[in-house]
């Protein structure tokens, strides 16, 4: 065992790009279940984003066209939910389930022709001499665009819900659609927009896996970070800082645990990989007393038209 080889500095770096993905799809998520809406498609939504930014990044050269593509791509295909939910008013859970097996299976289908293609490099943000500061400027300054992009959209949805009128009326959709109808708020659109940007935000967080984190496609790269990103929403009791917070905690377990298994450390590796859940698990149980509740109308379907 030598931990020695661990530097710590790299290592937070590490973990903030590492938890980049959970958090850009619980964020997204976050929005649609203020809505009122249970999207499980977070999963689909993520791997289409994945393929779609890899393929386009691969044929123009750039990663910056290929985030675009991956946030359009996981946008379009929850908008499949949207039509299913709002306008065939099916089961939301169903759904989901479906938007999460079809995503698996187009983006296998997208991605034959692009397996051990490696994609052009994502580069750190310039940022100049902040990045140089000692300690602090690898930490916070040193990253990729797409970190700092996540980080302004926890910020932007923090701020909408709590102090605009386009936060209230989501929030009013998501805790009595009824009551919303009933005052002229046009409840399936304000939902649809709201699925469209989480699809948006999943598809982001799965091109950071394709495209930097694991940078080459792979069918079902995803492994399950958007029912993690769905736990964290539970997890973070519907509040844009605390998925800051679980989205953090579980990439960074889950780098650590990578870096204890390359050291050498005297604990069988399948402990080492259960430990993320773990851990995320027991945070649920020690927040399941939080009086914060799930909005309202989570998981209904309005059945009035608007």
């Amino acid at each position: 065992m030598d931990l020695s080889a661990i530097n710590p500095i790299l290592l937070i770096a590490a973990m903030i790009a590492a938890s980049t993905p959970i958090l850009l799809a619980a964020i997204g998520e976050l929005v649609v279940e203020r809505a009122g809406v249970l999207n499980l498609g977070v999963e689909g939504m993520m791997i289409t984003g994945a393929v779609c930014g890899f393929i386009i990044t691969v044929n123009t050269g750039s990663p910056t066209v290929g985030f675009i593509a991956a946030a359009l791509g996981g946008a379009v295909i929850s908008l499949l939910f949207a039509f299913l939910t709002q306008v065939a008013l099916a089961n939301q859970v169903a759904s989901g389930l479906a938007l999460t097996l079809f995503g698996l299976g187009l983006s296998a289908l997208m991605g034959q022709s692009y397996v051990g293609i490696k994609p052009p490099r994502t580069e750190a943000t310039p940022l100049g001499p902040l990045a140089d500061i000692p300690v602090i400027g690898p930490i916070v300054f040193g990253h990729d665009m797409i970190v700092y992009l996540g980080l302004a959209i926890v910020a932007a949805t923090w701020a909408t819900l709590k102090f605009t009128r386009v936060g209230l009326v989501l929030r009013a959709v998501g805790e009595n659609h009824d009551a919303a109808h009933a005052l002229g708020y046009k409840v399936k659109r304000i939902r649809t927009a709201a699925i469209f940007f989480g699809g948006a935000c999943a598809g982001l967080g799965g091109a950071y896996i394709s495209l930097i984190r694991v940078p080459q496609w792979t069918e079902g790269m995803t492994a399950g970070v958007g029912w993690i990103a769905l736990a964290l929403v539970v997890f973070a009791s519907w509040k844009p800082w605390r998925v800051l917070l679980g989205a953090y905690l579980f990439g960074g377990i889950t780098h650590l645990q990578l870096n204890l298994q390359g050291a050498g450390v005297a604990i069988p590796v399948e402990y080492l990989a259960m430990s993320p859940y773990i851990v995320t698990i027991i945070v649920l149980v020690i927040l399941s007393s939080d009086k914060s509740r799930a909005p309202g109308s989570l998981g209904r379907t309005f059945h009035a038209s608007g």
